[in-house]
């Protein structure tokens, strides 16, 4: 496992270029976040995404959130996007939501048991999303084991996860610290399944504004 120091501009080219040469080989990546760090793993490869379940020590019954580096990304996940998820998306990514949105026919990934969706964000931070345009769609999951505080910097990501990770990019401090709010938007009404770092009553009034007259 190698921490790979990301803060500097002139060292974020080799970063991302290490980080690439890991995901491209199944293993997986720590990798900062606006929120907290998190580990990640190629998306489409079944068995990079178990790698990731089983370092958390997550069951496949709790598949990973999908992080992308645009919206142009969002286009092959998902082709159902109702107007009270689109007002969401547009008006708080990138940022701390994450949308449970249904998962495009043609998309035939392994993330875990639960099949037909897909939970989707676009993370506010620079260096992460300068990656996932180059990976693609990673799946991730907060930097921790299961049942531990998720990891704030890469170094207490290293101490609960080691060797289960080939590379952590370090961005110092998490800015944020408080994970997203997940909002499942597979129906005709918005549903909180997670309150986080955005609050209820901002999903609520987005979700409002948006409704038909």
């Amino acid at each position: 496992m190698n921490l790979r120091d990301c803060r500097a501009s002139s060292g974020r080219g080799e970063a991302i270029a290490e980080a690439l040469r890991a995901l491209a080989e199944g293993k997986c990546i720590v990798l900062p976040t606006d929120t907290v760090y998190g580990i990640g793993a190629d998306a489409r490869n079944p068995s990079a995404v178990q790698a990731l379940l089983s370092a958390k020590g997550r069951s496949r019954s709790k598949p990973p959130p999908v992080l992308i580096g645009d919206f142009e990304q969002l286009a092959d996940l998902t082709d159902t996007l109702n107007a009270s998820a689109t007002a969401l998306a547009e008006a708080l990514w990138p940022g701390a939501l994450t949308l449970v949105l249904r998962a495009a026919p043609q998309l035939r990934w392994d993330l875990g048991d639960l099949v037909g969706t897909i939970a989707v964000r676009i993370p506010d931070h620079d260096f992460t999303r300068a990656l996932l345009v180059e990976s693609g769609p990673l799946a991730v999951s907060s930097a921790n084991v299961s049942g531990q505080p998720p990891a704030l910097s890469a170094k207490e990501a290293m101490a609960q996860l080691g060797a289960n990770a080939a590379v952590y990019l370090d961005a110092g401090p998490a800015r944020g610290g408080i994970p997203s709010t997940v909002v499942d938007a597979t129906g005709p009404d918005l549903a909180i399944l997670r309150e986080g770092a955005i609050a209820r009553e901002q999903i609520e009034g987005l979700a409002r504004e948006a409704a038909p007259a």
